[in-house]
């Protein structure tokens, strides 16, 4: 999943780029510096919390629903004005599931994360939101998104129809984000996050901790820890 050429210094040299999709159009010639693995993985088997994010109707992050009508994402992902649906609790993002409209958005004055209120109440199996403890460095955890799986052309055109997940491992819980927020770092297993993979979770076990923010396409990749911002997220969501 590439995105316009923001680059970002994190973590000491390490490039990276937000994760969101672009429009074809906008889509920049691929980096002959860089052989990225993208996501890899494999399909997800289930996802019931997961939710594709679109912009004026094109698909764009990846988010969650942690409440019956709040959804956690990327702050880069809502950050200019456009009109954002969300298909709920389907691992196709072209069918299933219940579609709803983001009205209210929440940003992290520091941190690549936001919450967003919905038009409507959905009824979900909301993602449960982990704690300091739930994560810890050397862990495996999983990542999801329905991100790029192409690496020789757009990232759009390749946005795959099914959710994805893959396995990295921790490096650091004190990284930072596309914002200079708190993230947890890691490290590629079977796969890592690309364009639209944005706003994607992080899970340990059966709780999330990391919301997708940054990836070098090839091996590191950088998700705003979730554990770090339950304060902010409980003020707007209540959870």
């Amino acid at each position: 999943m590439k995105t316009v050429r923001f680059a970002l210094a994190i973590a000491g040299a390490l490039l990276t780029v937000p994760l969101f999709a672009p429009a074809a159009s906008a889509a920049p010639p691929p980096d002959p510096g860089v052989t990225p693995m993208i996501i890899d993985g494999r399909l997800a088997t289930s996802g019931p919390w997961a939710a594709r994010l679109f912009r004026d109707g094109q698909q764009f992050c990846t988010a969650t629903i942690i409440a019956p009508t709040f959804i956690l994402t990327a702050k880069h992902c809502v950050d200019v004005p456009a009109t954002y649906t969300f298909r709920i609790g389907s691992l196709d993002q072209t069918s299933g599931g219940t579609l709803a409209t983001g009205v209210a958005f929440s940003s992290h004055p520091v941190a690549d994360i936001a919450v967003v209120r919905l038009d409507r109440s959905v009824a979900a199996t909301y993602a449960r939101l982990g704690t300091t403890s739930d994560v810890a460095v050397r862990q495996t955890v999983q990542i999801y998104g329905w991100g790029a799986t192409c690496t020789n052309q757009p990232e759009i055109n390749c946005q795959s129809q099914f959710l994805k997940v893959a396995d990295v491992r921790v490096q650091t819980l004190n990284g930072r984000d596309a914002f200079g927020g708190i993230a947890i770092g890691a490290r590629r297993i079977d796969g890592i996050a690309a364009g639209g993979d944005s706003g994607g979770p992080m899970f340990s076990g059966d709780r999330q901790v990391g919301v997708a923010s940054t990836s070098d396409r090839d091996r590191r990749t950088f998700y705003t820890n979730v554990t770090r911002y339950r304060g902010f997220i409980q003020s707007v969501a209540g959870v």
